[in-house]
């Protein structure tokens, strides 16, 4: 197992080729990617063979050409289940690409089986890499976005400390959008205080 990161109670581990059917079981469920498919194929999930032959190949090859960007499975430590993906990565590859992003941001998302909802592993998993990010790994501006509806992923924003940009629009579905970043001497700053009696 290629691990990435670990926390107190999670591993964030490299996907391999045997992972597809946990993948396919995430996006089966429709109210894991009720945020997420905003044109494209609405209230259905993924096809196992797009998952398989698309996606998964997608994932793996980040791996040969970033070493330390990429999506990310999650493992709970205790019970050593699958519980989602994080991903971190260059903006530029997302979605909305340079329509949002600029040329080093890097994005950080997230998806977690709706039955570990609520423990707090988003928050965990998401201040880590963050940590990760700016500490180790020489990131200078960590960014986010979500459906303006999507109230529980912008709370996850807010808690790993990224901070409201503005609202724009996803073309091709007309939804409106939230953008959160943060910056690295924000993020030392913050982490400064932290660190000092009584705060």
């Amino acid at each position: 197992m290629n691990i990435f990161l670990e926390t107190s109670r999670l591993i964030l581990r490299q996907f391999t080729e045997a992972d597809a059917e946990l993948l396919f079981q995430l996006d089966s469920d429709l109210e894991v990617i009720r945020f997420t498919k905003l044109g494209d194929r609405p209230n259905k999930s993924t096809p196992y063979k797009t998952i398989k032959n698309e996606f998964l190949p997608k994932i793996i090859r980040y791996y040969h050409t970033y070493q330390n960007f990429g999506f990310w499975a999650v493992m709970e430590k205790y019970s050593d289940k699958f519980i989602g993906w994080f991903h971190f990565r260059p903006a530029l590859d997302s979605y909305m690409g340079a329509r949002l992003y600029a040329e080093n941001d890097i994005e950080i998302g997230y998806r977690l089986q709706r039955i570990f909802w609520g423990k707090g592993y988003a928050t965990e998993g998401g201040k880590a890499l963050i940590k990760k990010g700016f500490v180790e790994l020489g990131v200078e501006r960590v960014v986010a976005s979500a459906l303006l509806e999507n109230k529980a992923s912008i709370r996850v924003m807010e808690k790993i400390g990224l901070k409201f940009e503005h609202k724009f629009i996803y073309i091709e579905s007309q939804q409106e959008g939230v953008k959160y970043g943060l910056n690295k001497n924000e993020f030392e700053q913050s982490f400064i205080l932290r660190s000092l009696p009584n705060n």
